[in-house]
């Protein structure tokens, strides 16, 4: 059984509550590579959503990395480790190849950076 606390008069949305609850189990420990989640139909009925809330929630999640489907046999926490990390990782990567191609050194690159961490 997945416990994960949704307020249904929060002005966030359930199926992000959602997310951002498996992303918390994730980081800490408590959902691990390789465990098995309930059906969305499961988890909808023990959450009271709709299938449709959870059906989101679980897709995004898969986009994120922090889900894989395994057709039939349903869907377990991906073993790519936290999924925050590996999306800053991909967006660093990408700045770096923007700041590449249009011919900055990196002390210009550090202090765009910078200039965007402080706005």
């Amino acid at each position: 059984m997945l416990e994960i606390p949704v307020d249904h008069h929060s002005t966030v949305p359930p199926y992000e509550q959602l997310r951002q609850g498996i992303i918390a189990r994730v980081r800490s420990g408590e959902l691990t590579a390789g465990t098995k989640i309930p059906t969305v139909r499961a988890l909808a009925a023990q959450l009271s959503l709709a299938p449709n809330t959870v059906a989101r929630a679980y897709r995004e999640l898969e986009q994120d990395g922090v889900l894989e489907t395994r057709g039939r046999l349903g869907s377990f926490i991906a073993s790519s480790g936290d999924p925050t990390r590996d999306a800053a990782g991909r967006a660093a990567t990408d700045y770096v190849t923007v700041i590449r191609r249009l011919g900055l050194d990196d002390e210009s690159a550090l202090r765009y950076v910078r200039a965007a961490l402080n706005e």
